[in-house]
């Protein structure tokens, strides 16, 4: 099965400036990423999809091709969907659609391998008539059941009783709310169609396996970088 691993990366970030080829202890984001791919056999190739020159001369220098996506697909606002969209169209054009795609983020670095090769055997073991797609998920840092909105001047449950059927489970331990789990943006696979047939990320039938939280960080904020240089000295210290 031919499998290539895209990353997605555009330039032009505002919470962290600059954050895919800002150091983490001692390589920039992007590199362990890239590096984590390139430990797993069944990916035959690594694309960078990038609109940056910086991101893409680093990704080149860490071992990953470079597919450049236009200015237009690299808005603020610019979704996922017509991203991968147009790079796989692109491929197809080649002649070398993949049989599997494997979604990774820069800004997931303490993700390793063997999560990535985790997802991969998962879809395959389902296969097209059992999932669409397979995501990675972590525990919810935050339950849905204890979250509020305002209304005027006072606050109200997002969820209420209609859809959590609990009475006021803000105020019920946390340990007696149902496992709530979130996409943690460290390794999504799928197959070509779902995108390029069903117009969609994920598809109808989605697969998902746990990822401890630790390894589930995503570096949206500076805050992150901090956190993300503490694990990654407990966890991968030589």
């Amino acid at each position: 099965m031919k499998i290539y691993a895209i990353i997605p990366a555009r330039g032009g970030s505002k919470g962290v400036p600059g954050k895919n080829v800002k150091d983490l202890c001692g390589k920039p984001l992007i590199a362990w990423t890239i590096e984590a791919a390139r430990k797993v056999p069944e990916i035959s190739r690594i694309i960078v999809n990038t609109d940056d020159a910086e991101i893409a001369a680093e990704a080149k220098k860490h071992g990953a091709e470079v597919f450049t996506r236009p200015k237009e697909l690299a808005a603020d606002l610019t979704l996922d969907l017509p991203v991968f969209e147009h790079h796989l169209r692109a491929l197809e054009a080649e002649g070398d659609l993949p049989d599997m795609i494997v979604d990774i983020r820069a800004t997931a670095p303490l993700r390793r391998a063997e999560r990535i090769a985790e997802g991969i055997e998962l879809l395959q073991r389902l296969g097209r008539a059992g999932a669409d797609s397979v995501r990675a998920v972590s525990s919810a840092s935050k339950h849905p059941y204890k979250m509020w909105r305002f209304n005027g001047e006072h606050i109200e449950p997002f969820l209420g009783e209609a859809h959590t059927g609990m009475k006021e489970p803000y105020n019920v331990a946390r340990q007696m709310l149902p496992d709530i789990f979130q996409n943690n943006g460290c390794m999504n696979a799928f197959w070509p169609e779902t995108i390029l047939d069903k117009k969609s990320m994920t598809g109808e039938k989605i697969a998902g396996f746990v990822m401890d939280e630790w390894e589930s960080v995503n570096i949206d904020h500076p805050v992150d970088f901090l956190i993300a240089e503490q694990l990654m000295k407990i966890h991968y210290a030589s």
